[in-house]
C-alpha cells in the first residue's frame, strides 16, 4: 500500500473506476482544492476507496457504491466563492455533479441515487439505497478528517483502523 493512497494496490477496485479514472473529466479535479489540505480528485477518491470497502464487506453493490463515490462531487467551481441563487452548494453541486456524470457514462438508478444524494443532513434528499448512506456517511467523514488536519500517514493509519473489520 502506498502512505496514503491504498486504492491504488487494490486491483479489483481500479478495474471498476480505471476508465472513469483515465478520463480528463476527472482528472480535472484535481485542479480544485477541496477541504483546504486536499484537492478534489483526492477527496472523491478516498470517499470512492471507503465507501467501496464497507459495501464490499457488507456485500452490497459495491461497483456503484466505488463508480458514484467517485463522481459524487464532479464539479468544476470553488465552492467557497461561487454563490448560486437558486440553492446552496449542498443542493446544486450534487445536481451538476450528477449531469457531469451522465454526460461522462452511463449510470445505474442506484449510482444516480448515491450522486444526488450524498449531502443527506445537509438537504433533505433522504437516500433510498445502503449504498446511497454508505457514501453520505464516508463522505462526511473524509471531509471532516480532510478540514482538522492535513492527510498524513498517521490520519490515514487511524481511518483504516477505524474500517478495521474490513479485509482487503
Amino acid at each position: 500500500m502506498t502512505e496514503d493512497q491504498p486504492w491504488q494496490q487494490d486491483q479489483d477496485y481500479l478495474a471498476l473506476v480505471d476508465d472513469l479514472l483515465s478520463t480528463p473529466q476527472v482528472q480535472k479535479l484535481a485542479e480544485y482544492t477541496q477541504h483546504h489540505y486536499t484537492d478534489r480528485l483526492q477527496h472523491s477518491l478516498r470517499v470512492s476507496y471507503f465507501s467501496y470497502l464497507i459495501a464490499k464487506k457488507q456485500h452490497l453493490d459495491y461497483r456503484a457504491t466505488a463508480r458514484a463515490g467517485l463522481l459524487h462531487d464532479l464539479f468544476y467551481y470553488d465552492w467557497r466563492t461561487t454563490k448560486f441563487s437558486s440553492g446552496t452548494h449542498a443542493y446544486i453541486h450534487p445536481r451538476i455533479a450528477l449531469r457531469n456524470a451522465e454526460r461522462l457514462t452511463d449510470l445505474s438508478p442506484k449510482e444516480k441515487d448515491i450522486i444526488i444524494k450524498h449531502m443527506f443532513g445537509a438537504t433533505m434528499a433522504l437516500p433510498k439505497y445502503r449504498e446511497s448512506w454508505i457514501v453520505s456517511m464516508v463522505d462526511d467523514y473524509v471531509a471532516v478528517k480532510e478540514v482538522s488536519v492535513p492527510w498524513k500517514g498517521v490520519l490515514k493509519h487511524r481511518l483504516l483502523k477505524q474500517f478495521s473489520f474490513i479485509k482487503h
